[in-house]
């Protein structure tokens, strides 16, 4: 793998550390519900799989 495709691999993990931090999931931290599912919940799991599927993209797309 080519150093610039790791690096997008590293920019991503300092995404997910910053999505994942305290304050931003505080702001999905509310009764609220969608569709009887809470929205932190939604947040949470949308974004697990919105970086699994992009380092995905990376890794077999980029993979040399």
């Amino acid at each position: 793998m080519k150093k610039r495709h790791e690096q997008k691999l590293i920019i991503l993990s300092l995404l997910l550390l910053l999505c994942f931090n305290m304050p931003l999931l505080l702001i999905f931290d509310s009764a609220a519900s969608l569709g009887g599912i809470p929205i932190i919940y939604v947040y949470f799991f949308s974004v697990w799989i919105f970086s699994i599927l992009i380092s995905l993209l990376v890794i077999k797309r980029y993979y040399e």
